[in-house]
């Protein structure tokens, strides 16, 4: 049985950091763009994505409404591609 996660901890060494403060920020940021523009609602059980990964970029044209479980369906490392249909 695995050990129960220290949150406390988990906090305090990486979601407090200021990189983490400020690529949260951005991510919320563009959530609320897409609010604003109708195509996401609070509690659509949505994700917003950016097409070319960079969370800085909330452009429109890089942003776009998508289910949680294609969001969130490949691995998040440098050395492995993403492997997603083009819509």
């Amino acid at each position: 049985m695995a050990a129960p996660r220290n949150y406390k901890k988990e906090y305090k060494s990486y979601h407090a950091k200021p990189k983490q403060k400020k690529r949260r920020a951005q991510r919320n940021t563009a959530r609320a763009k897409m609010v604003k523009a109708g195509k996401a609602r609070k509690g659509d059980g949505k994700d917003v994505d950016h097409k070319n990964r960079n969370t800085a970029d909330n452009r429109k044209k890089n942003l776009r409404v998508v289910s949680k479980s294609k969001n969130r369906s490949f691995p998040r490392k440098k050395s492995s591609p993403v492997k997603r249909k083009k819509r």
